[in-house]
This record gives structure tokens, sequence and C-alpha cells, in this order.
């Protein structure tokens, strides 16, 4: 079982529930609520408060064919994700919680990495107008260049640990970074870290390099 310390806030799990959060986002929240038992407990109470608002308020007129759209919508979603790649093999053993596995359709052994330098690696998963979500490969013992951010950059560890400034992150452990945190993740000896990341703007780096190369490899 998957021992989580630091668990998403609760203005991040209203927005979830409410699908107020840019994709990518939402990708990074479901695969930590799926490792912690804490976060699932408390995204069950928001969502239960939102059925309760729901209740209260006043109907709204419907068409009369509301019901046969909602259905036949319902089937063909129904139909696509059986036909799916993703959901016709399902690795049993692997580090991807079920969210993100059903996201990019495999597990470790088949992302697609593409380098970054310090032996580090990317796999971006998602790139839209509002967030990006990406694993990122940190080889064990090896230090993340100096950074700020100039927005939201949410990390999910799935295999490993890193440490920076603030404290020790291991698996299904989630940091939140914005413009006033300036840290230098190291991932810890012994082995390499793997996380999900979501931002909604580019990095800050310190160095000159780390600088150039952003603009190439869109981070």
């Amino acid at each position: 079982m998957t021992e989580v310390k630091h668990h998403i806030s609760d203005d991040f799990l209203i927005g979830y529930a409410a699908g107020s959060l840019p994709a990518a986002f939402d990708l990074v929240v479901a695969t930590h609520v799926s490792l912690s038992d804490d976060a699932r407990a408390r995204l069950h109470a928001f969502d239960a408060v939102g059925g309760c608002i729901l209740d209260e308020m006043d109907e709204a007129p419907l068409a009369q064919d509301s019901l046969s759209k909602t259905l036949s919508l319902i089937n063909e979603n129904a139909a696509s994700e059986a036909a799916s790649p993703q959901n016709q093999t399902r690795p049993e053993d692997g580090i991807f919680p079920a969210p993100l596995r059903d996201m990019i359709g495999c597990d470790l052994a088949d992302v697609k990495w593409r380098p970054i330098g310090m032996g580090c690696k990317q796999a971006i998963i998602s790139e839209g107008k509002d967030a990006t979500a990406r694993l990122l490969f940190i080889p064990a013992g090896q230090a993340m260049p100096r950074h700020t951010h100039r927005g939201t950059e949410m990390t999910l560890v799935l295999q490993g640990a890193y440490r920076d400034e603030t404290d020790r992150f291991g698996r299904g452990d989630i940091e939140i970074g914005d413009e006033t945190m300036n840290h230098t993740p190291v991932a810890e000896a012994g082995e390499d870290c793997i996380c999900l990341i979501a931002t909604d703007a580019r990095l800050k780096f310190e160095g000159l390099l780390p600088r150039i190369a952003q603009t190439f490899l869109r981070i």
C-alpha cells in the first residue's frame, strides 16, 4: 500500500469535483486520488455536497428528446471505450495508476521518452492552451536545474523519490509550486524518480543553458 504524506489541497479537489480545472491538472488529481485514501475520502465528501446543491437548484426545462439523445451518447461512448486499445490491455503490475494508464494507453515500458539533458527525459502527454501534462524521468541522484514558476506546477511522484528545499516526496506524494517557490529537486539515490507533472505556464530557470533549452523542450 502506498503511504502518502503530501496530499492535494481542498481547493484543487473542489475544482476537480466541479469540473473547473484544466484537463492536465484533472489527470494529476485523478491519479493522486487513486493513490491516496485521504484525498479519495475528501473528494467523495465534496461530490456529496455538490449533489446536495444540485438537489436544491430550480429545475430547468428539457427538450422532449433529451433522454433519447443522452442514452444515444452513452451508448456511443461505451462502444468507443470498449474498442480503444488502452481498454483491451491493462497491465496487472506497473507503476502507472489506472487514470494515467487509461489516458496514455500504456505503462512505463512503452513510454516514448525524449532526452532533455543530464540523463533526464520527458514525455509530453497532453498540451493545451491552458495547461500541459508530462512525465518526467530523473536518474537516481540527479538534480534538476534550480527554478521558480510563472504559474502553477503540480508534481506527483510515481516512482522513487526526490527532495527539495521544502521536504521529501515519495510515491503518491504531490507538491504544488507557484511563483513564490524557488527550488532544486534532487532524485534520491538508489532508484530513478518518475513524476507526473502539470503546468499552466513555462518554468523560470536561473541558469543560462536551461533557459536556452526550454524553448525547444517546451518546459
